[in-house]
Parts: structure tokens; sequence; C-alpha cells
């Protein structure tokens, strides 16, 4: 006797994965060129990195219209909605890795490489040839060139932005309840309130940038320090753009009547990748700003 099988639908082919490929390929070269281009005058990685951006932009409106399209014609049956939830899965996953990749180059460089030139675990000799005037402590504010900057506190912007985005977990929560419930109106202002907050840390973290290269000297190029903090910070920052393009998507359907208290992974998605956004920020701050 043949078993009955659920519908399942496979979708066309599509131009949106090599589109985000070059757009990534774009953002990557035009952050080499940028680093390399500082002090310069030369500015082309500047744009190349604009036109990157430009292209996931654009390729992550188009590769949603098609979901959404595909998703309101009723295309989709509960096999594809597990296999939604298991891809976000893993690429939340990912992106755990990635964080923690950047995480653990902070730990080797503060607790291996710092005090092994400071001359720990009987290294006294190398470390005298390499950098006689080392001091082993961190944050790392002086580079081997003379070059001294000063570290980036854990109090005022960083804290208001650390306020500001668990704020945002718990306004998206509750947004997510609201429409679990069906209730429309506490679904739109709780969403609206965390799309201000999120775009609010988004214009924090870019005056924090600008008060650590104006005023405290601090820049991509201030030794191992000034690396991890930008590179740290910076790719939470590009995650955080990336997690409001994905709820400013979900407040437009919203909007337009879309999604009910059962059928909403698209909401639960977009609410998934902000919560890990955030718990990042936390180990961030932790880690980078405060120890």
């Amino acid at each position: 006797m043949t078993q009955p099988y659920e519908k399942y639908y496979v979708p066309a082919q599509s131009i949106w994965p090599i589109v985000g490929a070059v757009g990534l390929f774009l953002i990557a070269m035009g952050a080499g060129f940028s680093v390399q281009q500082m002090g310069s005058e030369q500015s082309y990685g500047l744009w190349i990195l604009s036109c990157g951006f430009v292209v996931i932009v654009t390729m992550m409106f188009g590769w949603f219209g098609n979901v959404i399209q595909e998703s309101m014609d009723g295309l989709y049956s509960a096999q594809m909605d597990r296999s939604f939830r298991q891809g976000m899965s893993w690429f939340i996953f990912s992106e755990v890795m990635f964080f923690g990749a950047f995480f653990g180059a902070l730990f080797y460089a503060r607790m291996i490489a710092v005090p092994w030139l400071g001359g720990a675990g009987n290294n006294e000799m190398t470390g005298a040839v390499l950098w006689p005037e080392f001091t082993a402590m961190w944050p790392l504010v002086e580079t081997p060139g003379g070059t001294t900057t000063q570290a980036m506190g854990w109090f005022g912007l960083p804290l208001l932005n650390t306020v500001i985005l668990v704020i945002s977990s718990v306004t998206l929560h509750f947004a997510h309840v609201s429409l679990e419930k069906d209730k429309r109106g506490p679904l739109k202002t709780w969403l609206a309130i965390t799309l201000v907050l999120g775009f609010a840390f988004l214009f924090f973290q870019i005056e924090e940038y600008i008060h650590a290269y104006q005023e405290l000297g601090l820049r991509l190029d201030s030794g191992i320090y000034g690396n991890t903090f930008f590179l740290l910070t910076g790719f939470h920052g590009l995650h955080v753009t990336l997690g409001a393009i994905m709820l400013t998507v979900m407040f437009l359907r919203v909007l337009k009547g879309h999604f009910s208290g059962k059928s909403h992974f698209a909401f639960m998605a977009s609410s998934w990748y902000w919560h890990f956004v955030d718990v990042v920020w936390l180990c961030l701050f932790i880690f980078v700003y405060v120890l």
C-alpha cells in the first residue's frame, strides 16, 4: 500500500544567490582596499565597499520578494516550513562560528601573544629582541612604531547602545507575543519601537566611531587592539544592519496584513536573528569594552 505524501514545492532557479556572492565579494574587496588606502588620497576602496552594500541590500529585497510571493500563493507545505526552520538554525549556527573566530583571535592576542611578548613562559630574550620597551598590559594602546592611542571605555555610548539593544529584544518579544495572539495594533506598535531602537543603535555606533577616530586616535590600524575592536564591533554593526533590514521587511508585511497567529515563520526567523545579534553584543560589550 502506498503512503500519501504531502506536496513539496521546489523553487525555480534564481539569480539572487550569485548576486549575493557578487555583493559579498565587492564588500570584501572594498574593505581591503579601504584599509590599504587609509591616509592616502585614493578613495576607490570606499566606492567598491558602498557598491557591495547596495548589491547586498538589492539582493535581500529581491530574494525576500520572491519568497514572500511564493508563500502568499500557498506553495509552501508543512515540510517546507520545517526546511526553512532547519536552514535558519544552521545559518545562525554558522554566524556563531563566525563571531567565535573573532572572539578566539581576541583571546589569543590578549591571553597568549601579549604575555608572551612581555616575557611570560621563559621568553625574556625573545621579547627583549622583538620589542624591548614593551609592557604586557591590555588594552594594548602602544604600537612598535611609537603611536599611542586611547582605549574605548565601556561607559557612555557603549553602555547606551547596550541598553538600547536589550530593550529592543524585549519590545520584539512583545511584538511576537502580540502576533501569536493576533493583536495587530500592539504588534505594529512594538515592532515599530524595535525598528527605532535598532536604527538608533546604528546611529550611536557611528557617533562612537567618530569619537574614536577624532578624539581617541583609535583607528583600524592602531595595532592589535584597534584591529580587534573595529573588526568585532564593525562586523556586529553589519549584522545589526542586516537584522534591521529584515525587521523593516517584516514591518511592511505586517502593514499589508500578512502573517497570522499560526503562520508567521518569516517573522519568527527575523526575531531569532535579532535576539542572536543582541546576545553577541552582550558578549562583545563584556569582553571588548569592560574586561
